[in-house]
């Protein structure tokens, strides 16, 4: 991979981790699309470090009161007195899902869709997974009261968006997206279900950081890469950390339909250039 490729897809990888669209989807379907080798681990430790950066960077404020809020009601014997306290319980719960998830089918995922070459069976299922996701946005914009702020949410309300962010270990669910339709389920503000969706993704992002970033360590980098790695995680970190501004103001007075519209306009896209034969 090249640098400019490496800035690109990092650019991608920005915008589409935490926009409610598929950052993994996008890093199969665009280097499939485009004729580009997909990207390989190196790559993939890069723009997971860049978009850890970017959010823990925009919402270091909320994690720093949460890690000091916890331990202190803990000690306490009041864990849930605090809210800020009470939200981090909620997240912890939250990520449970994901992580067994991960755990039991993370390589077999890994397999069939980062194979290096992958199957049109594997596209066509990405693009449904796609239209799928924004369909089900748009059933949520239309029934969702979008009346509860943050601090409302309940430990029921974690663990339910949270079986929703282990679905998105599929390319083309979206963690944000599906996180995000749930929240509006559930009846939060959209501004609310974007921001506990970006916190309840901290401990998986993060993860996914840490766990390829040991794989990197034991392999390390071929020469020349270094420049690549570089890249993804500089490029990844800057539009990560404007794409999540960017979507928290838009939600305060916009609705999420601008990205059903893509989703299905993307996912529609690709099932036609299978249908034709053209890649």
């Amino acid at each position: 991979m090249s640098v400019w490729e490496a800035i690109v897809l990092g650019i991608i990888q920005g915008v589409t981790e935490f926009l409610p669209i598929s950052s993994s989807g996008h890093l199969i379907l665009l280097p499939w699309l485009f004729g580009w080798d997909e990207p390989g681990l190196m790559f993939n430790v890069g723009v997971h470090l860049g978009t850890m950066t970017a959010v823990v960077f925009y919402f270091w404020r909320e994690l720093w009161s949460m890690t000091l809020a916890l331990p202190k009601g803990i000690i306490n014997r009041r864990p849930v007195a605090d809210p800020m306290s009470r939200l981090a319980l909620i997240i912890i719960a939250g990520s449970v899902p994901a992580a067994i998830v991960g755990f039991t089918l993370g390589d077999t995922i890994e397999e069939f869709f980062h194979d290096g070459n992958v199957s049109t069976t594997a596209i066509v299922l990405i693009a449904c997974a796609l239209m799928v996701v924004g369909l089900l946005m748009l059933v949520a914009e239309r029934v969702a009261e979008h009346r509860r702020p943050l601090l409302a949410v309940r430990t029921r309300d974690g663990v339910i968006v949270g079986l929703a962010q282990a679905l998105a270990l599929f390319p083309g669910v979206s963690r944000s997206g599906s996180t995000i339709t749930a929240g509006l389920f559930l009846g939060l503000q959209r501004e609310a279900a974007a921001r506990f969706s970006f916190l309840l993704g901290v401990p998986a992002v993060v993860g996914a950081a840490v766990f390829e970033l040991r794989t990197l360590f034991s392999d390390g980098l071929a020469d020349g890469e270094l420049r690549v790695f570089a890249a993804g995680i500089i490029s990844s970190a800057i539009v990560g950390y404007l794409s999540i501004a960017f979507l928290l103001r838009y939600l305060l007075r916009h609705s999420t339909l601008v990205f059903v519209a893509y989703r299905l306009a993307f996912g529609l896209l690709v099932l036609v250039v299978v249908a034709l034969g053209l890649r």
